[in-house]
């Protein structure tokens, strides 16, 4: 059935690092206007990253602004490149925006695409994109909590604390500004467990100061 949906969605892209430019030029073309690039570094096993086909665990990470409606059709120009052995060795995920500032809000839709879309795309699983942050140091320790509990891998992106002192007042805990974030794409069916794990031995009262939590992905495809 036709659908118009333009609400702003996030297109989060973990790929393979030095594809993140011809990435984000084929985005463009595409009618996706808005991005974000950062580096990260995968915690997949070798072996695991070669059955997944996701190549080198460096990773160039992209957050990308458009309507549901441009990213359903750019899924099936993802998936013609993958089938041409012409894709980016990595993941795409579609995570719903609760809030968009107005300017950003209605430059995005201004260049998406603005027809009407047959169909939607499929996911075999509903996902969670699980974040956990904590201090550097700890993330090999965190995976192999959350692996016992039912992840694959993962992805960490370095990152520093902003505004600590208002998280140290309420935690009454003096806390490191330098921060490791893993990111672990994982089916529901095993969110949970993962988050319950890797809370109780990090948590913010642990050396680690973890803070974990989760958000809904709408879709997950192969790039």
């Amino acid at each position: 059935m036709a659908r118009n949906d333009d609400r702003i969605v996030m297109l989060l892209s973990i790929i393979q690092r030095g594809k993140g430019a011809k990435y984000i030029k084929m985005l463009k073309e595409s009618s996706v206007p808005l991005h974000y690039q950062c580096v990260g570094s995968g915690t997949a096993s070798s072996e695991m990253m070669d059955i997944l086909g996701l190549g080198s665990s460096d990773k160039d990470i992209l957050l990308s602004f458009t309507t549901y409606n441009t990213v359903v059709g750019l899924s099936e120009e993802l998936g013609k490149l993958v089938g041409a052995n012409m894709g980016f060795n990595g993941l795409a995920m579609v995570i719903s925006t609760s809030a968009f500032s107005r300017i950003s809000a209605e430059i995005i839709k201004r260049n998406s695409k603005q027809e009407k879309q047959e169909g939607k795309m499929s996911s075999e699983y509903k996902y969670s994109l699980i974040l956990i942050s904590v201090n550097r140091g700890f993330t090999d320790a965190v995976m192999q909590t959350a692996k016992k509990a039912g992840a694959t891998g993962g992805t960490v992106i370095k990152a520093r604390l902003a505004e600590a002192h208002e998280i140290e007042a309420y935690a009454n805990e003096k806390l490191n500004e330098e921060k490791e974030i893993v990111t672990i794409l994982a089916p529901d069916s095993v969110r949970n467990q993962i988050l319950e794990d890797v809370n109780a031995e990090f948590g913010l009262k642990s050396e680690a100061q973890g803070t974990v939590f989760s958000v809904p992905v709408d879709k997950v495809f192969k790039i």
